[in-house]
């Protein structure tokens, strides 16, 4: 990306408006934290790691409104700020993961004055970011080495550059192969309900140079069947301890298929994805958005008004379809609780 998906610049969140592309390339510029929370619900900004950063940043966002110099109240006034920001997306816990960091800085420093935590808020949120930068590379090399010249891989929904600061998750691995001088094909699922996969995925790999082939969401498995894929790379929005993850709704599917036959099935995350308090993924809590996505789509509607919608925007692979978990450590091959455990000790 010539650009981060996300920044924070002269005191503000500057981050691109994904539901504007890939017809457009628009930035949003949040000035305070109720117009940051409406662009991480409206999926403006997305992607488990890019939402974590974006967290940061709506904490400082939120200390510029506090006036005065009694750091008791400025505690208490950071806590409303990160429930609030808490209560934009369910799923992804490098969300929480974030604020909770956010907030442990203010309990390490219970003696400092309100001038002196606002700095090290500030100092926080920006290695966030820059954490954000060098995970992803790490992942990337880790996740490269899976793949050889000559394969096709697929991947489901955005984990790349713009579900991140500026490179990727499962794309990052794609990006870092592509460096290694590699030469591979990709096939990207459209990714219902949004297109995540169509708009976005697609629109990253074409600037950086990637064969790229677009599917719809249901062809997957005739390209399975027909040997025409070496290994499927997605990203994650939550794990639990045991390897169990939440990604975009479809990822189990494609799991599953892959299962059946026989190709290798990578999740891509950082350790700040994992939730060391779930211990499976039936604890993950699964967001369900609303109607509209799924009975329009550009503004014209794509089924009757009066029809009955469900639209969760998660599911949970388990971790015995999933071939290994890639990490900024390292890769889990065959990820189980002790594997996973193993990663935080």
């Amino acid at each position: 990306m010539n650009s981060p998906t996300i920044c924070w610049q002269r005191g503000c969140v500057k981050l691109i408006d994904q539901t504007k592309l890939p017809n457009k390339c628009e930035y949003i510029i949040c000035r305070d934290v109720k117009t940051l929370w409406k662009a991480i619900k409206v999926l403006s900004v997305r992607g488990a790691p890019a939402i974590g950063v974006a967290a940061g940043f709506g904490v400082l966002l939120g200390m510029k409104t506090f006036k005065g110099d009694d750091s008791k109240k400025f505690r208490k006034h950071i806590y409303k700020v990160s429930d609030y920001i808490a209560t934009s997306r369910p799923t992804a816990v490098n969300l929480f993961n974030v604020l909770d960091r956010m907030k442990t800085v203010l309990a390490r420093h219970m003696d400092l004055s309100v001038s002196q935590l606002k700095k090290i808020l500030t100092d926080e949120a920006l290695a966030i970011y820059e954490e954000d930068r060098r995970v992803c590379r790490e992942m990337g090399k880790h996740g490269a080495s899976l793949i050889k010249s000559g394969q096709s891989v697929m991947t489901v929904c955005n984990a790349g550059a713009l579900a991140t600061v500026d490179y990727g998750t499962a794309l990052g691995v794609f990006y870092s192969a592509k460096e290694s001088k590699k030469k591979f094909k990709v096939y990207a699922c459209e990714t219902r309900p949004l297109l995540q996969g169509a708009r976005l995925t697609t629109w990253e790999l074409l600037r950086a140079k990637i064969d790229t082939t677009l599917i719809c969401d249901n062809m997957a498995a005739s390209l399975m069947k027909k040997q025409q894929i070496d290994a499927i790379f997605t990203g994650a929005d939550r794990i639990a301890m045991n390897g169990d993850s939440a990604n975009k709704i479809g990822t189990y599917s494609l799991a599953v298929l892959a299962k059946h036959h026989r190709i290798p099935f990578y999740i891509v995350a950082p350790r700040s994805t994992f939730d060391r308090k779930i211990k499976t993924g039936r604890d993950i809590p699964i967001e369900e958005r609303g109607r509209e996505e799924v009975i329009s789509f550009g503004n014209r509607p794509t089924a009757p008004k009066g029809v009955k919608v469900y639209n969760p925007a998660f599911d949970v692979t388990e971790n015995k379809l999933i071939t290994a978990i890639i990490t900024e450590k390292g890769i889990i091959h065959a990820p189980n609780k002790l594997k996973v455990n193993q990663l935080f000790f």
